[in-house]
């Protein structure tokens, strides 16, 4: 039985500080496995190529499971549900030290527990994508985002130097059980709020449909949206050439910087830095730009950094550099995933987020896999960098002026493009109402509310995962 809640008051509430203390927590562990992966990965193999399967492995759920997951999480007691992922995390993760303290660890189970852990994270993904405007109200919303986001990388600078540190006491294996316990104090606080994750209307909440109805819905309403088309489009291509970015880093690092596994966690911490200082300004800046300046500007300056970072073999400038370039990745994030929720109706949010996510975040194996034969092909992990940097720039111009990315505003409520889009919703429901009155299924309200209207329960934070989802 799903639970209704009431409408979120204005401000922080006291259910939200204890969801964002806990997933704050979580995150300080995840910087700690994040970190650990591939240094663990480079030190199994020394090759870019493995570290490229291993990002494979992280998203390949993605595209295999994404869909499904995210047309189920919107039918279930998210709550209950994102407290057993976490608990379901927590045994996966442990997984890697109890396979090394019985010396059988190899690479592959690396693989597989980060493939594992990843189907369990679009569990959680998606229902804490739609579960944020159950605790926040829409006009918070953007300064709750920045809040979260800032905490949460506040976190993972401490993560890696933490990790870098106590890489001199402990073997890298170790580290993976911070991360572990952290997923057990998130479930613990989850357990603690006291409302309900699904803000849904009542007449909604019992009504069913299938599962591939679920989806089939959730993917016409982004496929007809023109801004959330080519928002996952854009972050297909971006998320395609940028994945070797963050998955060659520490390659990056120990070659052309000369750095040491200390000096690795510090320039991890150096972009996470970043993106605390942008995650806490987004609100601030949010407000005095357009989403095209803000969001394709930011791109750009992102694609500028990575090639400055390319040519630099100077560490200290390297972290100046990789710390604003994850600064305004995750200003990126925050405006892309705002805007995205603010069109879709909380009823829905699960399965967009997966549809999202399996859209953009589809194209991460092969782009990682891709990058990781470049890099062994030329030779040159700078010149790779510099190649992406200048392809991020393109993707940002284009969008810019060639897309209605640049003008994002119009299709939002009150804009002057808003009726188009709710005519083609309108066309969506007809036509979704025809094949469920064909299938003999129960017809769902909750695409009535248009894409010109702020679902039941408002909007959501951007969303939270890997990259630049």
């Amino acid at each position: 039985m799903v639970d209704v809640p009431a409408a979120p008051a204005a401000g922080l509430s006291s259910d939200f500080k204890r969801f964002w203390t806990g997933q704050t927590i979580s995150q300080l562990g995840s910087s700690f496995t994040q970190f650990a992966t591939p240094l663990l990965v480079f030190k199994l193999t020394h090759s870019a190529v493995n570290l490229g399967i291993a990002t494979a492995a992280t998203f390949v759920p993605y595209l295999l499971f994404g869909l499904v997951i995210g047309a189920w999480v919107d039918r279930v007691n998210r709550k209950r549900m994102m407290i057993l992922v976490d608990l379901g995390r927590a045994a996966v993760i442990a997984v890697i030290p109890l396979l090394s303290v019985l010396g059988v660890l190899d690479v592959w189970h690396v693989y597989a527990v980060g493939f594992v852990t990843s189907v369990l994270t679009i569990f959680f993904e998606a229902g804490e994508f739609a579960a944020i405007p159950s605790l926040v109200a829409t006009d918070d919303l953007v300064g709750a985002n920045g809040k979260i986001q800032a905490s949460y990388s506040a976190a993972q600078v401490l993560g890696p130097l933490l990790a870098g540190v106590l890489l001199a006491l402990v073997a890298v294996e170790e580290l993976f059980l911070i991360d572990a316990s952290s997923f057990v104090v998130s479930a613990i606080a989850l357990a603690l709020v006291r409302g309900s994750f699904n803000a849904v209307k009542p007449a909604d909440a019992g009504r069913r449909t299938s599962i591939r109805s679920d989806v089939v819905e959730g993917l016409r309403y982004v496929i007809r949206h023109p801004v959330l088309r080519n928002i996952s489009l854009m972050m297909a291509l971006f998320n395609f050439v940028g994945v070797t970015q963050t998955t060659q880093l520490v390659l990056f690092s120990k070659e052309r910087l000369s750095a040491t596994d200390t000096e690795v966690g510090v320039l991890y911490s150096a972009g996470s830095l970043g993106v605390v200082v942008l995650g806490l300004l987004a609100g601030r800046l949010r407000r005095r730009m357009r989403f095209g300046p803000a969001a394709l500007g930011s791109l750009a300056l992102y694609g500028a950094m990575t090639v400055a970072l390319a040519a630099d073999r100077m560490f200290w400038l390297a972290l100046v550099l990789w710390g604003l370039a994850s600064g305004v990745g995750i200003f990126f994030n925050i405006n892309t995933g705002s805007l995205r929720q603010a069109i879709v109706p909380n009823a829905l949010l699960g399965r967009i987020m997966s549809i999202a996510g399996v859209l953009a975040w589809g194209a991460i194996p092969i782009g990682s896999l891709l990058g990781g034969f470049v890099i062994r092909w030329t030779g040159s992990v700078a010149w790779v960098y510099a190649g992406i940097g200048i392809i991020e720039c393109v993707i940002a111009a284009w969008f810019f002026f060639l897309s209605p990315l640049g003008h994002a505003e119009d299709y939002l409520p009150g804009g002057q493009l808003a009726g188009a889009t709710e005519a083609a919703d309108e066309a969506a429901v007809a036509e979704k109402a025809a094949e469920d009155a064909a299938a003999g299924v129960a017809e769902v309200g909750v695409a009535g509310d248009g894409v010109g209207g702020v679902g039941a329960g408002g909007v959501g934070v951007a969303e939270v995962g890997a990259g630049s989802g």
